[in-house]
């Protein structure tokens, strides 16, 4: 046997030297906007959940005075609070002759005008916070 082939053999396995690591290349596509949309995405979803609150404590109003709740229960007088700090100055609008059909009409009123905001100001931020159709993609090569 030749002198290599025996310092070979007697190497334990622990001696040997790593093999090569292996170089994997991977392409993905990169949007450099997507902070952007989701910070968007983010801020449109809390203006659409406060406007839909508002418009809901309005509709809670507006059954339980249809329902004749009773206006010293503690849930009741709550919803009442709330709705008049929501209102947007529509308590007063509409005056018929009924008190149900006057809060049906100025607080479903008010619901609505909320659903609108809520839908304008989304509106509005995407137009102008997002970019514009023209916007090329990048790729980004990633070595491991």
């Amino acid at each position: 046997m030749d002198e290599r082939d025996r310092t070979r053999m007697d190497l334990h396995p622990m001696d040997e030297p790593e093999p090569m690591a292996r170089v994997v290349e991977d392409e993905e596509v990169v949007d450099p906007r997507a902070r952007r949309y989701r910070t968007v995405r983010r801020v449109c979803a809390a203006i659409n959940l406060v406007c839909a609150v508002f418009a809901v404590v309005l509709g809670v109003h507006i059954l339980l005075v249809l329902a004749n709740a009773n206006p010293n229960n503690g849930f009741a007088s709550f919803v009442d609070g709330f709705a008049s700090a929501v209102s947007l100055g529509f308590r007063n609008l509409f005056t018929p002759d009924s008190q149900k059909l006057q809060v049906f009409l100025n607080d479903g009123v008010a619901a609505i005008v909320w659903l609108l905001i809520a839908a304008a100001l989304t509106y509005a931020i995407r137009q102008f916070a997002l970019p514009g159709p023209r916007s090329g993609v990048r790729y980004r090569r990633t070595v491991r």
